[in-house]
């Protein structure tokens, strides 16, 4: 189990890596003006994204392992792990708004503002906060 969880640990704060990285390209996006930097930040932000879709798929994979295989949060008094998946929902749609936003910013159709990208970087870090503490504190 141990084994798991470890690889649990390591491809989710892979994926965060991602989470909080392509927001910040986003920025730089939606301030550049130049044909040449804007192609080479949407070229990261495309392999930034495929890279950390693969990331999100064994984190979700060993979570999972260690809910259904092991129990971990199953059974009477575990709310924290219903909240906590919760938040993994919010996550993947996180994640997938990101992949939304890319293909605008492929097709030149950004209409949002560098400030704004600014606000939506600091999502992930909100999440990963509740999500320690539920996991550490276990409050309900």
């Amino acid at each position: 189990m141990l084994l798991v969880k470890s690889l649990h640990i390591i491809f989710v704060t892979s994926w965060f890596a991602g989470l909080f990285y392509l927001p910040r390209i986003f920025v730089n996006l939606a301030m550049e003006r130049d044909t040449a930097a804007t192609q080479r930040l949407l070229g990261m932000a495309r392999r930034l994204f495929r890279f950390m879709t693969i990331l999100a798929v064994p984190a979700l994979a060993f979570g999972l392992w260690l809910y259904m295989g092991y129990g971990i949060g199953r059974g009477p008094g575990q709310g924290w792990m219903h909240a906590k998946l919760a938040l993994v929902v919010l996550l993947l749609g996180y994640h997938h708004g990101c992949g939304v936003l890319l293909r605008k910013f492929e097709a030149g159709a950004n209409k949002r503002s560098d400030r704004f990208y600014r606000w939506f970087n600091e999502l992930p870090v909100l999440v990963l906060f509740a999500i320690v503490v539920l996991v550490v504190m276990k409050p309900f």
